[in-house]
């Protein structure tokens, strides 16, 4: 979800949050995501918070807008339907526009958002993510400590995602991944089968 908070901190505009006033299109906010339901949520959210933004919801469109147009700021998921988000976030580099990217990430992404974060992305932040959390991690000062989760994963998610991550590594192979994981390989399909526990 990425509706207004509870408590109204939400709706805090970016000008607040920097302290200045912000000139209209100044704070350019690109945003990348093939789910376009979301996408379009969360461009109505952050536009509420002071950003001017674009959307795209593929890889290339995302590498055209950045490139044309590098943002300030940019939310990109890494799993797209034309490839990947890695992609986005080299062509923004290329730019050397200094760009504040924030990467959203499904499940068994993990390994991935960390390679993004070697590129130079700031954070990854688990899907669904909420437009509070994205906003702050986009918005953090140097050197600002996130704060703990009040519901960190579970050591079932946690399980989960390893299991994910050394099936993604696997190229997707059930057998190599059972194998890697000593693991028989039917009790490994009944854990892909499954949704990612909480």
């Amino acid at each position: 979800m990425v509706e207004k908070g509870p408590n109204g901190s939400a709706s805090q505009s970016l000008a607040d949050k920097n302290g200045t006033d912000t000139a209209a299109g100044e704070e350019t906010l690109l945003l990348v995501d093939d789910d376009g339901p979301f996408l379009r949520r969360l461009a109505r959210a952050m536009e509420s918070r002071g950003f001017a933004v674009e959307m795209a919801e593929t890889v290339a469109e995302g590498i055209a807008k950045a490139k044309a147009r590098p943002p300030k700021y940019a939310v990109i998921d890494l799993r797209l339907g034309d490839g990947n988000g890695l992609d986005v976030i080299e062509a923004l580099r290329e730019t050397e526009a200094e760009t504040r990217v924030v990467v959203l990430t499904g499940y068994g992404n993990i390994a991935t958002a960390v390679t993004a974060v070697k590129l130079g992305a700031l954070d990854y932040l688990a899907k669904p993510a909420d437009a509070d959390d994205i906003y702050h991690a986009l918005t953090q000062r140097p050197g600002e400590k996130a704060e703990v989760p009040e519901n960190p994963m579970s050591a079932d998610r946690v399980r989960w995602e390893h299991i994910q991550r050394v099936y993604e590594m696997c190229e997707r192979n059930v057998s190599e991944t059972a194998r890697r994981l000593n693991m028989h390989r039917r009790t490994l399909q009944r854990i892909l089968a499954k949704r990612a526990p909480k």
